[in-house]
């Protein structure tokens, strides 16, 4: 696992749960909204790689501290030692949360199967059947929809999540995308930061995000579909 970077402490990333956040480097997609372009590209947060056994050794001294780890990135699916890694993790004690972009649905029902993650975090950025218009050329829209299956016949704790930035996001796109996670536990809508992004070029001025006004009109057309919506 080639690890980059470790955040100690977090109170959001995991619901109910003061976790550290562990990032993996390198992705598969190349959405230009991504916040994390350092780690996308192979970068690191810190100034150098990070050692799987110094993670080991961290979360050995922080029981009784933190309530559980979160493994993002980058795309942790893509990481051909993640199973082991989680493995690791969960002996010592920690429930484990995976964030994905759900374009490995073998890898995610292997972690499922296994009972390797407690809780997973997939982000659905468009309408699936749009993904190789908007997100990747050879991306096939059955792999993020089985995603989406295996998530949902499972007994975990799960979400779905959606930036809310145009082109990828409109009233329409929601509208198909809760059809499709009907009866979820809970789809997050998250506003569009503007600053620290992939491809910036790719965002006029102001144009893109949506106002707290328009959020609410897209939380309300995914409200009668799923169990909870929020903002976030």
């Amino acid at each position: 696992m080639v690890l980059g970077g470790l955040q100690k402490n977090s109170f959001i990333d995991y619901p109910c749960k003061i976790s550290c956040v562990i990032f993996v480097t390198g992705c598969n997609f190349d959405c230009p909204y991504c916040h994390n372009p350092g780690l996308v590209k192979g970068e690191f947060t810190g100034s150098s790689l990070i050692d799987e056994e110094m993670v080991f050794d961290f979360l050995k001294k922080r029981k009784g501290f933190l309530d559980g780890v979160v493994i993002s990135g980058g795309e942790p699916t893509l990481k051909k030692g993640l199973a082991s890694f989680c493995d690791k993790i969960k002996r010592i004690g920690y429930p484990v949360k995976l964030d994905t972009n759900g374009s490995r649905p073998r890898v995610i029902k292997r972690l499922v199967d296994e009972g390797l993650i407690d809780y997973i975090a997939m982000d659905v950025k468009t309408d699936p059947f749009y993904y190789p218009q908007l997100i990747k050329k050879d991306c096939k829209p059955d792999d993020i929809l089985s995603s989406i299956r295996i998530i949902m016949e499972s007994d975990m704790d799960y979400e779905f999540r959606t930036t809310c930035v145009r082109p990828f996001v409109t009233s329409r796109i929601i509208g198909n995308i809760v059809k499709i996670i009907k009866g979820t536990m809970l789809y997050a809508l998250q506003r569009f930061q503007d600053t620290g992004v992939l491809h910036p070029e790719c965002f006029p001025q102001n144009c893109s995000g949506y106002k707290e006004k328009e959020l609410i009109g897209l939380k309300s057309i995914a409200e009668p579909w799923v169990k909870r919506c929020i903002i976030r």
